[in-house]
């Protein structure tokens, strides 16, 4: 296949463009604006191969992005661009706006005039996958797990317009027929993830004996999936995945905030020793606004359906984390300047 990513430069696009290339062989446009959290230094290991294409455009751009599909004729998209940094929603919600929900309507709207004028075999065969997150949903109770059919209750602008966006693909299947398919995913961890979220923070902070803020108590729990895993959840849920449907995706790994802060600190005691244990480093601070309390996805319809399985539970892929951070600090040493602290905290 060929395949527009958008979003492939930032960190779940490109774990989903190297594992399209290298493990799929399929052919890849990595289309993205690089912005702040866009790194085309992630995507090395396949900027030379034959199969991989950049080409740097906002999505928010009719013009480009009809120029881009004339020009590749792709088979597919998998649509990730997206502003998604709760914190920063916070205090600057109008980016959330605009390419969140802006955006992903000019992207659906090029992708359906592209749709339109193919023959009918190659219609029969395209496929646009709205990769979204399992915050739409809101927060859960201390029971219970978010599935298809939960209703949404988004409690951020960073999740209501991912939310506003979800209802947009889903309008244009049932309104014009595009053969839409929606992801909703748990929390991301892994490799080449940009510094200023929660697990990549706080191990950087803890190897240069930094405060580690965590919100609140640290009572909130998340789901945590290896990213990996989610690239190959995406590609399955585009290439298998009935049209017109949702797939939630997550890792089964429930976990607090403070027991992922923790652990991050008890492995790096392990593999890089400190005069005193990183714990001492926590610092509870102030909890952010809207801050839900736990997010669980029930990813029994990918598993059953599909046949997905994630290869990595939390142990396996937080201490795999934390070795791919101490290993390459050629990629993540320049963002330090960018990224390093919490952003969400109204200023009064």
């Amino acid at each position: 296949m060929k395949i527009i990513v958008t979003g492939g430069a930032g960190f779940i696009g490109s774990a989903v463009c190297r594992h399209l290339v290298n493990d799929l062989g399929h052919t890849v446009i990595n289309l993205d604006k690089l912005t702040y959290a866009g790194n085309l230094a992630s995507l090395r290991e396949i900027e030379h191969s034959q199969l991989y294409h950049f080409e740097q455009a906002d999505i928010c751009d009719r013009c480009a992005m009809d120029a881009i599909f004339k020009k590749h004729q792709p088979d597919g998209v998998m649509h990730l661009a997206a502003e998604s940094h709760v914190d920063r929603s916070i205090t600057g919600a109008a980016d959330f706006i605009q390419t969140n929900i802006v955006g992903t309507f000019v992207l659906l709207e090029a992708a359906r005039d592209y749709w339109n004028k193919l023959d009918e075999d190659a219609r029969e065969t395209f496929r646009f996958l709205h990769v979204s997150t399992d915050e739409v949903y809101g927060s859960l109770g201390a029971d219970g797990l978010f599935e298809e059919t939960t209703p949404y209750d988004p409690s951020s602008p960073y999740s209501a317009s991912k939310a506003s966006a979800d209802h947009l693909a889903n309008a244009w299947f049932e309104t014009y027929g595009l053969p839409v398919v929606i992801s909703n995913c748990s929390n991301n961890y892994g490799p080449y993830h940009f510094p200023e979220k929660l697990i990549p923070l706080v191990t950087l902070n803890a190897l240069d004996g930094k405060e580690l803020p965590v919100y609140g108590d640290g009572s909130n729990v998340r789901d945590w999936l290896y990213v990996e895993d989610h690239a190959r959840a995406l590609y399955t849920i585009m290439s298998k995945g009935r049209l017109g449907e949702k797939y939630n995706v997550g890792g089964r790994n429930e976990r607090t905030n403070l027991h992922v802060v923790e652990t991050i600190c008890d492995i790096l005691d392990e593999l890089r020793p400190a005069n005193h244990p990183r714990r001492e480093l926590i610092k509870f601070v102030t909890d952010r606004p809207g801050h839900d309390a736990r997010y669980a996805i029930d990813a029994t319809k990918l598993e059953d359906e599909l046949g997905w399985r994630a290869a990595e539970n939390f142990e396996t892929g937080i201490k795999k984390t934390i070795q791919w951070y101490l290993d390459n600090e050629w990629w993540w040493g320049p963002l330090r300047d960018v990224a390093g602290e919490r952003r969400g905290l109204l200023k009064k």
